[in-house]
């Protein structure tokens, strides 16, 4: 069986989704000094009606939709190319290479934490550590699907897209528990089954790809007006990501506005797709920025963090640059900029550890 041409489209999202994620912290991420060190906020919670940006922003369950179409293919070429490939194995050595550049970064926060700690009695350190390594939740949960992999690989070749409608409706069941009798602890169960809709979605990406354009439609007005149904009811809170004041997170445990986040995001992508495969195979700028976004996807991704706090404690500590703890009228003025010192303070560290396992492996999804 003749595998099929790499999809540049898959590239295209997972660059977008990269520079999406790394953007919204360097430009609308709010530092608070408080006794303990430093705390993260950001805007959507000074500002009325800005949480609708966060239902294309929040890319998230984009980024778990192209991942699990990405396994698959990744998984068929393995099997081609050795027909007694272990699925468990193939799961393995992706978890194993998806999470060791992160675990690396990982261990040298904390241990330059303990060391500021004890030698300097900086008692915000690990408050400030944690802050810089905590983008790296999401791959804890990726990896956690990736060992799931073969499970839910075999569900779907059983039983085909009654796998998402079991899966979405546990999610309800787990949603009417938590909020309706008051068990906090069973939304947890949601980083399976909500995460794992997104990534059991991306299974059928090749039928959303070669059905007419009026399935990607059909997936957009779905999701949009089902996540107007579920904020409009008063149940969940507008913004897709943690903001302080709103009674829950929708991203913490996961709640059903993600499941129909994930469906009107896939919508839009796969309603963009010919437009945007149009461009990246006629116009070579395009493809250049592609390529080169995708390349350094993983250190930019590790790293940007890292960046930020670097450039951000050169303000409070050299430049004595407090901020604003509000978005005021001065703060919003500089956020076209507010990315470049970020950015510059991130390059060296990628060049830095450009070497290094830290630098692969090249994506944080894999490749199709």
């Amino acid at each position: 069986m003749a595998l099929e041409p790499r999809d540049v489209f898959i590239d295209f999202v997972r660059a977008v989704s990269l520079l999406v994620v790394v953007c919204w912290h360097w430009i609308f991420t709010i530092l608070l000094w408080k006794p303990d060190g430093p705390h993260a906020t950001n805007p959507i919670g000074f500002t009325h009606g800005l949480f609708v940006v966060t239902w294309l922003f929040q890319v998230m369950p984009l980024f778990f939709f192209i991942g699990g179409h990405a396994h698959t293919v990744a998984w068929t070429r393995a099997s081609a190319k050795s027909p007694t490939a272990s699925l468990w194995g193939f799961a393995w050595r992706r978890v194993r290479q998806l999470l060791t550049p992160a675990l690396l970064l990982l261990g040298i926060w904390i241990v330059l934490s303990i060391v500021v700690t004890s030698v300097y009695d900086v008692k915000w350190m690990v408050k400030a550590a944690t802050l810089v390594v905590s983008p790296l939740w999401f791959l804890a949960v990726y990896a956690l699907l990736v060992v799931l992999f073969p499970v839910a690989y075999w569900l779907h070749q059983r039983f085909g897209a009654l796998v998402l409608v079991w899966a979405i409706g546990l999610a309800g069941v787990v949603d009417v528990v938590r909020f309706s009798r008051h068990v906090q602890w069973v939304g947890w169960f949601n980083m399976i089954l909500v995460w794992g809709v997104c990534h059991q979605l991306g299974f059928f990406y090749r039928d959303l790809r070669d059905k007419p354009r009026r399935w990607s439609a059909m997936f957009l007005w779905s999701g949009l007006f089902a996540l107007f149904g579920l904020v409009a009811s008063g149940l969940y809170p507008g913004s897709m990501v943690g903001v302080p004041g709103d009674k829950f997170s929708n991203m913490a445990p996961p709640t059903l506005c993600i499941v129909a986040l994930v469906a009107f995001q896939a919508g839009v992508a796969m309603w963009i797709r010919p437009w945007v495969v149009l461009r990246l195979e006629t116009r070579r700028r395009w493809k250049t920025v592609n390529e080169v976004v995708n390349r350094f996807s993983m250190p930019l991704y590790l790293f940007h963090s890292t960046g930020m706090a670097l450039s951000r404690s050169v303000g409070f500590v050299v430049l004595h640059r407090i901020g604003s703890p509000t978005p005021n009228r001065g703060w919003w003025l500089t956020r076209p900029v507010a990315w470049v010192g970020p950015l510059l303070w991130t390059l060296p560290i990628i060049w830095l550890f450009g070497r290094t396992p830290l630098a692969k492996p090249r994506h944080p999804a894999p490749s199709a």
